[in-house]
């Protein structure tokens, strides 16, 4: 059996920003964009955000001096975590790692900067310490493997990522192997998070991958106290990949490991919705505007999905075709699609269109199917196929890589461009602009505050739920 838990904590203890190849710290720091984007919107727009920021504040934890994006109070190290983890994962518009089928940034970021917070570490110790969090995430979620992990019910974002979250708030910390292994053993205890959700669009989604953020800043925590975890927590007879799959790999969470980047295979959303639909929503834009398609004249839509795809976003398809709120809009191929196809665009405000007549006409017409051609490129391409029949004609579009997949990946300025769109209404212009040139530079920082004062709002009263 492979020696996992040892060989993650001692390269996670080691890693080095200055050592790292100059493309996965310029990854690093454009993953840190996007994803504070995404908190910022999300503390303010998310449904679920109102009663997490009333939990948090019942039970102390908006006391204190870590900052949460988008807001002006200062909380507690382990509710800035929380509230970071699940504030990023709230509008499903986060990044994704196609094999290992996760979110990675949203468990990992919020753990190491609220670690920065309380030890004042500088910008490159932050940035390592997120290359380490998003290298264990991912490495775990594909030994599981993650479609065997999903066939069980768990939510890898959650499970894998609580370990990710201790590996960079342990690097933050200056942790030691011997103490990181300790971190991770703590982790596994805290190790959970449920597909369930799916059954009625509840946020517990959002919340366990908060949760594990936070568990993950507390597992470092315990071990940096000298708290013993449990050891050969990875690859032991009871531990996370033999007790939440039924025939891991543990060599693969190890396989070029400081050489291969998986941080390198991470895409960024340009659509904020769950992955499964965005070759789908790629192909519906561009039959529209090669076509000029109108919605009243679509006939028929077949979206053909890889298994896991129709797990998440196809079934069951009459749910599917009549959302009732954002979360069931969030994982609906109908859904997106007919937001593509009927206006020519998909974005965060599109959810205001879910009761719009033109999409519930289209939306019926829109079915979801298991695609032999498109289950062979998974999950190496989160790929899809899109066929519309209009006009009494047929249009046929397969999208292989996905725009914001590591192999179509945004450009600067498109990033920019994904993070004014979700922080303008809330930060204004000069200080968005501002957060994300520190972000950018954050290499340069000889700490984090700067940069997390300026991810709060001017004025107190922009504040949701307050």
């Amino acid at each position: 059996m492979a020696a996992v838990t040892r060989e993650l904590a001692a390269f996670s203890a080691a890693i080095q920003h200055d050592a790292l190849p100059e493309a996965v710290r310029n990854r690093t720091r454009a993953l840190l964009l996007d994803l504070v984007g995404n908190i910022v919107r999300g503390r303010h727009d998310a449904e679920s955000t109102a009663p997490l920021l009333g939990m948090v504040r019942a039970l102390g934890l908006a006391a204190g001096g870590a900052a949460v994006f988008g807001d002006a109070t200062r909380y507690t190290p382990a509710g800035a975590a929380l509230l970071n983890g699940a504030l990023a994962h709230s509008l499903d518009f986060d990044d994704t790692h196609a094999a290992g089928s996760l979110h990675p940034g949203a468990p990992v970021i919020p753990a190491a900067l609220a670690a920065a917070e309380m030890m004042g570490a500088d910008g490159k110790t932050v940035l390592a310490a997120i290359v380490a969090g998003y290298e264990v995430t991912c490495r775990l979620a594909v030994a599981l493997p993650a479609g065997d992990h999903y066939d069980r019910g768990y939510h890898p974002t959650a499970t894998c990522g609580v370990f990710g979250a201790a590996a960079a708030a342990s690097r933050v910390f200056g942790l030691n192997a011997a103490q990181i292994e300790d971190a991770f053993g703590v982790a596994l205890s805290q190790s959970a998070g449920s597909l369930q959700f799916l059954n009625n669009g509840a946020w517990t989604k959002r919340f366990q991958v908060g949760w594990a953020a936070m568990g993950g800043l507390a597992a470092a925590q315990l071990a940096r106290e000298g708290f013993r975890g449990a050891g050969e927590s990875l690859e032991g007879k009871a531990g996370f990949l033999r007790a939440y799959a039924p025939n891991p790999v543990p060599v693969r969470a190890l396989q070029g490991l400081g050489v291969e980047w998986e941080l390198m295979n991470t895409a960024v959303k340009p659509y904020p919705s769950c992955r499964y639909g965005h070759a789908g929503v790629d192909a519906a834009l561009a039959i529209r505007a090669e076509q000029g398609l109108k919605a009243e004249e679509i006939d028929s839509v077949s979206l053909g999905l890889p298994a896991k795809g129709m797990l998440l976003v196809g079934q069951p398809l009459a749910y599917k075709q009549n959302p009732q709120n954002v979360v069931d809009g969030q994982f609906s191929g109908p859904f997106v699609i007919a937001c593509a196809l009927a206006r020519g665009h998909f974005g965060w405000d599109s959810y205001g269109w879910m009761n719009d007549a033109d999409l519930r006409a289209l939306m019926p017409k829109i079915a979801c199917e298991q695609d032999p051609e498109i289950e062979a490129e998974f999950p190496t391409n989160m790929s899809g196929k899109l066929t519309v029949r209009a006009r009494g004609a047929v249009f046929t579009r397969k999208v292989v890589v996905p725009k914001g997949e590591p192999g179509n990946f945004l450009t600067e300025d498109e990033l920019r461009q994904k993070f004014t769109a979700l922080c303008e209404a809330v930060l204004g212009p000069d200080r968005t602009r501002q957060l994300a040139d520190a972000i950018l530079m954050l290499d340069r920082a000889p700490d984090v505050a700067g940069l997390m004062r300026l991810g709060a709002p001017m004025m107190a009263a922009r504040l949701a739920g307050e």
